[in-house]
């Protein structure tokens, strides 16, 4: 199971890590510290989306890669409870063990998403209330005690970028992480409550999703050379994002 896979990885970690928090049926949300202690911090957040856990893998790869500059907070499994559903009896399962879409559960314009429903399930029910899931809301405390100065939300998949809500954001940082991985920068309509987009509006902060691999790849994706491309995204990104 990824969870164990990421919590191993933890126990063996030597460097500044905590547990952000625990998801809705007890299981720690880890973090990884890379790079300087010191000035601005980035947090990159992966695995929101229960299907898509192979993108914890691609965060142990980053930690164990680590940055030139600056430094930042790498939290490889937001949704571990999701995952272990993935990965054990409906692969398709998107949501967190209470059937709330996580990335639907921020607050920012929170449900007036177009596919947006009330009704717990695999994906877009927004929840009872924005934070109303111990998950997002754990990350939404980590994030506003860190307060850095740019997140990175690392889904699969369409190999597309998202880096714009509501009119709001930073399109050199799409622009960067398009020529690092040649994938498409573009705005998405008709979505809501994205921890992204949450980042833009409520903190002002620029923010980036990076959908990896390809659109033909089904999930949920099990190979992680499959998402080769963003190898060496955040390192790449954080030097030459402007430390």
């Amino acid at each position: 199971m990824i969870y164990d896979q990421v919590k191993e990885f933890y126990q063996s970690f030597s460097g500044k890590k905590c547990v952000i928090g625990y998801s809705c049926q007890g299981r720690e949300i880890f973090a990884f510290h890379v790079g300087d202690e010191f000035g601005r911090q980035f947090v990159a957040v992966y695995a929101v989306h229960a299907r898509e856990w192979i993108t914890a893998k691609l965060a142990i790869k980053h930690v164990k890669k680590g940055i030139k500059r600056g430094g930042g907070w790498i939290i490889p499994l937001l949704n571990p409870d999701g995952a272990i559903i993935s990965q054990t009896s409906r692969p398709l399962w998107k949501a967190n063990a209470r059937g709330v879409d996580l990335n639907c559960n921020f607050d920012a314009e929170w449900g007036s998403g177009r596919l947006n429903t009330t009704v717990r399930g695999s994906e877009n029910c927004i929840g009872d209330q924005p934070f109303s899931e111990c998950e997002s809301a754990a990350l939404k405390d980590f994030t506003l005690k860190i307060r850095p100065f740019v997140t990175l939300s690392f889904h699969t998949k369409g190999e597309e970028i998202y880096w714009e809500f509501c009119g709001k954001g930073d399109a050199r940082g799409a622009k960067l992480l398009e020529d690092i991985t040649g994938y498409k920068a573009k705005k998405i309509y008709g979505s809501a409550g994205g921890y992204k987009d949450w980042c833009i509006q409520k903190l002002k902060i620029p923010a980036y999703t990076v959908e990896c691999g390809s659109d033909g790849l089904k999930h949920p994706i099990k190979r992680l050379k499959k998402l080769k491309k963003c190898y060496k995204l955040l390192k790449k990104f954080t030097d030459k994002y402007g430390y």
